[in-house]
């Protein structure tokens, strides 16, 4: 199973939270992550997407058709997250674009089995890849694209 955890691009500051838009540098970063998504996402991609304006917007960039959900959004655990994406036992690739902490906790999960943060940079994604090797499973962060540098 692929995991893709993509943070919402740079938004402007406000209330309600959820109402929050993108900067146009957000704008920029989404669009430069949709053209590298365009060239290097998995086939048949089920994706994820918080309820919330800049999620959505952030994902628009991309053009494809996404399932909104709270499960990923504003309020969510990494537990309510990765019981959304079946992980691991999902068959397909799923791309979540969602919110700090809740990604950061997932990848600290993911990566080191501690309930535990890690940063994402607003407009990054992270690809987690659930394998077998030699008659084990293995999480592999196959990889960290930032958009500021795409």
């Amino acid at each position: 199973m692929d995991l893709l955890l993509w943070r919402h691009a740079d938004a402007a500051e406000g209330s309600p939270d959820i109402a929050r838009t993108l900067t146009s540098r957000g704008l920029k970063q989404s669009q430069r992550m949709a053209r590298w998504l365009e060239l290097h996402a998995p086939a048949d991609l089920r994706i994820l997407v918080s309820p919330a304006t800049r999620t959505r917007q952030t994902m628009e960039a991309w053009h494809q058709d996404y399932e909104v959900t709270a499960a990923v959004g504003l309020d969510a655990s990494p537990q309510s997250l990765l019981e959304a994406v079946d992980w691991p036992e999902a068959g397909n690739a799923v791309l979540v674009v969602g919110h700090q902490p809740t990604l950061g906790q997932v990848a600290s999960i993911l990566l080191r089995d501690e309930d535990d943060m890690l940063s994402f940079r607003k407009g990054s994604l992270w690809w987690f890849q659930r394998r077998e090797r030699h008659g084990q499973m293995q999480t592999v962060l196959k990889t960290v694209i930032n958009a500021d540098l795409i």
